[in-house]
């Protein structure tokens, strides 16, 4: 079997994980571009190079063939995975664009794929025919407990990987593309018809929004006041937070129809939140009754702690605003299905709602996924 090489982008639990996972694939060549010096040092000071804690198994350890800084490190890839925030895409595509190889196909995706990766990558790579864009529809496992440059835990794995590629892809690329993340995957890799089946797919920008706006919006209890204490995403999920997900997932639903209606694509890939987390996970969801008892009995979400911060001149702690929940999820993701309700003439009082008072909390936006959504869309 030819070797194949790997670059992932990005210094991330995500990264992390997954450049460990595939270094364990005998013929895989791996290399980690990553911004941050400390990961960079500490791999090249460690003799056992990166490690993933796996549940129930043995650590593995990884010694990666290169850990850098360098756009180069793309000049001989086959597979560029970007793992870094929807946020920050844009900045790693235009500064690796003149690096990646134009003698072969290069595929080019995102881990998760959401927040419309694939009219970004286009503007971007617009130049560049050989590069594939294709993107994950979710992480393949959670990830937390990051040392960077040490070590990652690894928490729950999908039971199967949805993969999709942008329309100009053909079919013997999309095929390529499957064979390839294959190989590095233990579960299976299924393609998927649309790339709008990973835009549309519940997610973080309703699961984080939604629980945000239930923790420290208007109605709930710790409106304009510290937490005692850090808190975990999903396992202190309250009842308001779970409330506003689920209506926003039903308009999340109304929105696909509506696609579906308007492009002619099928979208019946993209479930309600509570059958994707049931499927996704199977067993480890101990209690699968209800969307708020999925979302707290999920094994692979126990003990993911939500971004907090010390309050500025009083005791208790905040939510970060700089965070990916806030910076990613709300401004890139949340943003898209309001400009897609908002042209398909959807109304989405909902996310609207939670959208709005997301963005008054982070005071406003720095830059949103409206820089590249296409002017065309939906024609």
């Amino acid at each position: 079997m030819q070797d194949l090489d790997v670059v992932v982008c990005g210094g991330g639990r995500t990264g992390h994980l997954n450049a460990v996972l595939f270094k364990q694939v005998p013929g895989v060549r791996v290399s980690l571009l990553t911004t941050r010096q400390d990961v960079i040092a500490r791999h090249q000071k460690s003799p056992y190079g990166l490690t993933a804690l796996v549940p129930d198994s043995p650590p593995l350890p990884a010694r990666l063939d290169t850990v850098g800084h360098d756009a180069t490190l793309v000049a001989n890839a086959d597979l560029v995975i970007l793992t870094v925030p929807a946020h920050v895409r844009a900045a790693w595509l235009r500064g690796m664009v003149q690096a990646l190889p134009r003698d072969k196909p290069v595929y080019v995706g995102a881990i998760p794929g959401f927040c419309g990766f694939d009219w970004l990558a286009e503007q971007i790579l617009a130049e560049r025919p050989n590069a594939v864009i294709w993107g994950m529809k979710d992480v393949p496992h959670t990830a937390y407990d990051l040392h960077p440059g040490v070590s990652v835990r690894m928490g729950g794995a999908k039971q199967v990987l949805h993969v999709g590629t942008h329309a100009r892809e053909g079919a013997s690329a999309r095929t390529a593309l499957q064979r390839m993340l294959q190989r590095l995957y233990a579960a299976p890799v299924e393609l998927l018809d649309h790339y709008l089946e990973i835009t549309l797919t519940p997610g973080n920008p309703i699961m984080h929004s939604s629980v945000v706006y239930g923790l420290a919006g208007p109605y709930s209890q710790w409106h304009e006041r510290t937490f005692p204490a850090p808190v975990c995403w999903w396992t202190d999920c309250t009842e308001l937070g779970a409330y506003f997900l689920a209506r926003s997932d039903e308009e999340n639903q109304r929105l696909c129809k509506a696609a579906e209606q308007r492009l002619g694509i099928n979208l019946s890939s993209v479930k309600p939140l509570h059958q994707e987390i049931v499927e996704a996970y199977g067993d480890q969801v101990r209690d699968p009754r209800t969307l708020l008892s999925v979302l707290r009995s999920n094994q692979a979400y126990d003990a993911i702690e939500a971004p907090m911060v010390q309050a500025a001149g009083q005791p208790g702690y905040v939510i970060d605003k700089d965070s990916r929940a806030f910076q990613e999820d709300v401004a890139y993701g949340l943003a898209v299905l309001v400009e897609m309700g908002r042209r398909l003439n959807v109304p989405l009082p909902h996310i609207q709602e939670i959208f709005d008072w997301n963005v008054d909390y982070m005071q406003g936006l720095r830059g949103s996924a409206l820089d590249y959504f296409p002017s065309t869309w939906p024609a």
